[in-house]
């Protein structure tokens, strides 16, 4: 065998081993490749999966915020509308026949009798006269006199000649205590 013979033979074995470093170069950066494409689809998955987490975060924030504006504007409509039915309540009170008028006012005076003997009577200006007449009419309202007239839709507000007591049985304050008490009600009854 020749020197050219083993010339050839190291190269073969060189060629070989150049082969096999490649294959397995190539084998390594397969892996190496693969390695990476799998943790870049985890990295990806993930990303996206905390993008849609932020993102259903963000929308539920803005539902809710947007809900909230929706019911402190129907609270306040709500609100509106009971207000307007108290208004027109009162001035319904108000507006009542005048032979309601005359029998709610001396019933309410008879009552205010029971506490105050001698006293004030400060109604509206059109009740005036009608006062007048239940006090001529009544022996047990004689210590009874009209007042200034004030501002109120109906009813009486007596003061004792002392000042030191008085009672309020004005329309106002009767439908403020029914309105309070009923609230709830009436608006369940309304916006149920």
């Amino acid at each position: 065998m020749g020197l050219e013979a083993v010339v050839n033979e190291i190269r073969e074995k060189g060629r070989k081993e150049v082969e096999a470093v490649r294959a397995a170069t190539r084998a390594e950066v397969e892996e190496i490749l693969k390695d990476a494409q799998a943790r870049a689809a985890e990295i990806k998955l993930s990303a996206e999966e905390e993008a849609d987490r932020a993102a259903t975060h963000i929308i539920n924030q803005e539902v809710s915020a947007a809900n909230l504006v929706v019911k402190r504007q129907v609270l306040n409509a709500q609100k509106t509308l009971l207000d307007q039915v108290y208004s027109a309540s009162l001035a319904a009170v108000g507006d009542l026949p005048a032979e309601f008028q005359e029998k709610a006012l001396t019933d309410l005076l008879k009552r205010a009798a029971k506490e105050i003997k001698k006293g004030v009577v400060h109604v509206n200006e059109r009740d005036i006269p009608v006062v007048e007449k239940i006090l001529g009419a009544t022996k047990s309202l004689s210590g009874y006199t009209v007042g200034d007239p004030v501002d109120i839709p109906g009813g009486v507000i007596i003061e004792s000649n002392d000042g030191e007591l008085q009672i309020d049985y004005s329309y106002g304050t009767f439908l403020g205590e029914v309105w309070e008490s009923g609230l709830k009600d009436a608006s369940d009854i309304l916006f149920a």
